[in-house]
């Protein structure tokens, strides 16, 4: 393990219930990183997403790529960088395969597929197991924090 979530919430604005990554397994600058999600029945969105039939909704998952795409961008990135937040500026391509349910855990895989002037093309997988559950397209860029 590279990353415990206390390292994690050092890089990441976001906090529970919206921290969607419990750590980071591989990290190779500015190329690649993977990420694990515990799922847990815990997770407050399981109360209506669905009732008698729990299912991580798709745009968590994606939230959650998003989250690995940014800490790998933070950990490439120059001090300057560092002070800025990274946002989401589009996803393409998104396929959502197989449901996830409580009790799974989410291998998150993001590699990059470009890199220019401050914007992050990713690529991301999404796995339970072996078996792909999603995959999209993601776009990032860094601006400053607000005041």
């Amino acid at each position: 393990m590279l990353m415990d979530i206390n390292a994690i919430m050092k890089i990441l604005p976001h906090r529970f219930p919206f921290l969607m990554i419990d750590r980071i397994v591989e990290l190779e600058s500015g190329k690649r990183c993977v990420g694990i999600k515990n799922v847990s029945i815990n997770e407050p969105f399981f109360q209506g997403h669905f009732p008698g039939h729990p299912v991580m909704p798709g745009v968590l998952i994606i939230e959650a790529m998003a989250q690995v795409a940014g800490i790998m961008a933070f950990m490439a990135s120059d001090e300057a960088m560092k002070e800025k937040l990274s946002y989401f500026m589009s996803i393409d391509n998104a396929k959502f395969r197989k449901p996830v349910f409580p009790g799974d855990q989410l291998r998150i895989e993001i590699e990059t597929n470009m890199c220019r002037r401050g914007i992050w093309g990713v690529d991301g997988k999404a796995y339970v197991g072996e078996t792909l559950v999603t995959e999209a397209s993601l776009k990032a860029t860094f601006a400053d924090k607000p005041e």
